[in-house]
């Protein structure tokens, strides 16, 4: 009796092991890129039915500056790219003015969770 109760908390260390390996390897390393594409406020966009656009620039922007999280929605392929780093800082301040813009942003792209973040290293509007 007693072998098999250490068999199995062996057993259930193992496991727990290759669990906990296993999710700290949900993240992807960060590559560099170039994401074109519109700044929603990203709790609007995903709870809302993807509201974005000159329709919701009010809205977004008024969350913007709350410090809601905002993305980066991939003109084309619809990807969304939730932004971090020194943009999203101190309430979103240096990205007021694109919210609601097509912009071009170049950073370190990760993925976590099926979920993909943009860490914005430099940031323009993108020309029309």
């Amino acid at each position: 009796m007693r072998k098999t109760l250490v068999y199995c908390a062996v057993t259930l260390m193992v496991l727990g092991l290759s669990l906990t390996t296993k999710s700290a390897s949900g993240a992807s390393r960060a590559k560099e890129m170039t994401v074109k594409g519109e700044v929603v406020d990203l709790p609007c966009f995903e709870g809302k039915g993807g509201a974005r656009g000159e329709s919701h620039k009010s809205c977004a922007l008024s969350c913007a500056k709350r410090g809601n999280q905002l993305a980066i929605v991939e003109d084309g392929t619809n990807a969304v790219y939730a932004i971090t780093g020194k943009y999203a800082a101190e309430k979103n301040e240096k990205l007021i003015p694109f919210v609601a813009e097509m912009v071009v942003a170049k950073g370190e792209v990760s993925e976590k969770d099926g979920k993909k973040w943009l860490d914005v290293s430099d940031i323009k509007k993108a020309e029309k």
